[in-house]
C-alpha cells in the first residue's frame, strides 16, 4: 500500500538531528552532544502544580485556545519581559509544543507555489511543513554574514510569491540573536506587504549579551509569534507553546489548531500557569549555567584553533571542520567510531550547514569536559 502514500510526506526525511542521535543511541560509553534538551529538571513548584492538577481530576479538554488562566499569564510574560502587549481572550492559542504552533501557522497561511524566506543553516523543522503546504523554502545563506539574516540579505530573495519570512532567534543551530536595529530593518522592509513574519522566539529567556526583543514589538501587525516553555522552563514533554498573533490571523490558525489537537494537555496547561506565574524568572538561574558552559567550551574551541563564533543565545555552537577533509556527516561518524563522541553533522540544517557541525552545550561540565578533551584528541589525529 505504500505506492499510495502521499507523495509529498513520501519526500521528507527523518530531521538528520534524531536520525543522527538515533544511530549513536545505546552505544556504550558514547558521550552525546547533539540533542538541545536541557539538563536541568523541570522547577520543583511546576511539578507540584501538574501533579495537583491530576489529584484535583484537572484531566478534561479545556477551551480551545487554552486556559483563559494560562493566556493570561503568557500575556503578562510577553508584556514585563519583552514589552509586547496581546489580548488574552483572542491573540493567543496554548498549543502542543512551539512545533505544532509552526505546523497550524504555516498550514493557516501558505498555500501551492507561495514562498517562505528562511535563512541557511537554520533548524530543520520548518522546510518538511512548507513542503507539505505545497509552498516553496527559499534560502538566504547567512554564512559570510557570520550568521546573521539581516535586511538587506531578505530583500534580494522577496518576490511577488514570498508569503513568509521565518525568524528564528536566537537560532538553533548558531546561537546568534538580532539586534534592535537589524529588527528594525526587517520590519521596515516588510511593512505594508503581504508578507507575514514567523517569528520562532522559543530561546527568547536564553539570551546572554541583553534582553531578547521580538519583532512584533515593530511589525505587530504581521508576525506571527511562536515561544513555549521547552527551554525556558526545561519542560520538553510537558508539550507546551504559545502562539501570539493579532485576532485577524488567530480566529483562522485557531480552526486549524481545533481540528489537529483540539487543545494542549489539562495538566500540563495548569503546570504552565504556575511557570509563568510563581517561575516567571526560573530560565535566570539555567542561563547563568548556560553562560558559563558556552564560555568554557568557546575556549576550548577556540584553543583547538576551531573557526567558531561565539553565540549569545541558545545553547549551541555551530563550528567549521577543519581542513575541509570531510562532508559533516562523515566527520561526524568518523568521530564517533574513533573517539565515542556524538556531534550534529551541519547538513541537518539545511544544504548551507554543510561543513560544519552542532555541538549543545546543554549538558554537565563533566560531560562537556569529556567530549571536548575526546574531540580534540580526534583532531589531532586528522
Amino acid at each position: 500500500m505504500e505506492h499510495l502514500i502521499n507523495s509529498k510526506v513520501k519526500k521528507i526525511e527523518i530531521s538528520g538531528i534524531r536520525k543522527f542521535f538515533n544511530l549513536v543511541a545505546g552505544i556504550e560509553g558514547m558521550i552525546s552532544l547533539t540533542i538541545g534538551q536541557p539538563d536541568f529538571p523541570t522547577p520543583q513548584h511546576v511539578k507540584e502544580a501538574g501533579k495537583r492538577a491530576i489529584d484535583q481530576n484537572q484531566t478534561s479538554y479545556t477551551h480551545n485556545a487554552g486556559l483563559i488562566e494560562l493566556r493570561e499569564a503568557a500575556a503578562n510574560f510577553y508584556k514585563v519581559k519583552y514589552g509586547v502587549t496581546y489580548s488574552p481572550d483572542s491573540e493567543i492559542i496554548v498549543t502542543t509544543g512551539a512545533s505544532e504552533a509552526i505546523d497550524i501557522s504555516f498550514r493557516t497561511i501558505l498555500e501551492a507555489d507561495t514562498e517562505v524566506i528562511l535563512p541557511g543553516p537554520v533548524y530543520p523543522g520548518y522546510e518538511p511543513i512548507i513542503k507539505l503546504c505545497g509552498a516553496k523554502p527559499v534560502y538566504v545563506d547567512i554564512r559570510e554574514n557570520d550568521f546573521r539574516f539581516t535586511a538587506e540579505l531578505i530583500a534580494e530573495k522577496i518576490t511577488d510569491k514570498t508569503r513568509c519570512i521565518v525568524l528564528p532567534y536566537p537560532s538553533n543551530p548558531t546561537g546568534i540573536s538580532l539586534t534592535e536595529q537589524e529588527l528594525r530593518a526587517i520590519a521596515k522592509l516588510v511593512k505594508g506587504k503581504d508578507i507575514f513574519i514567523l517569528a520562532d522566539e522559543i530561546y527568547s529567556e536564553l539570551s546572554y549579551e541583553r534582553q531578547h526583543q521580538s519583532i512584533a514589538s515593530y511589525l505587530p501587525e504581521q508576525t506571527i509569534v511562536i515561544n513555549g516553555l521547552s527551554k525556558s522552563h526545561s519542560m520538553t514533554g510537558w508539550r507546551i507553546g504559545f502562539l501570539f498573533a493579532p485576532e485577524a490571523i488567530t480566529k483562522h490558525i485557531l480552526k486549524v489548531h481545533q481540528y489537529n489537537v483540539t487543545c494542549a494537555s489539562s495538566v500540563s496547561q495548569v503546570a504552565a500557569i504556575t511557570a509563568l506565574t510563581t517561575g516567571i524568572n526560573d530560565a535566570d538561574q539555567m542561563k547563568q549555567e548556560y553562560i558559563k558552559r558556552r564560555d568554557y567550551v568557546y575556549r576550548r574551541l577556540t584553543g583547538m584553533d576551531l573557526k567558531v563564533i561565539k553565540p549569545d543565545g541558545a545553547f549551541y555552537f555551530f563550528v567549521e571542520i577543519p581542513n575541509g577533509r570531510f562532508q559533516s556527516f562523515d566527520f561526524a561518524l568518523d568521530l564517533v567510531n574513533k573517539q565515542k563522541v556524538a556531534v550534529v553533522p551541519g547538513s541537518a540544517f539545511s544544504q548551507y550547514g554543510e561543513g560544519y557541525f552542532r555541538l549543545s552545550y546543554a549538558y554537565s561540565m563533566e560531560v562537556l569536559e569529556e567530549g571536548l578533551n575526546r574531540l580534540e584528541a580526534y583532531l589531532k589525529t586528522i
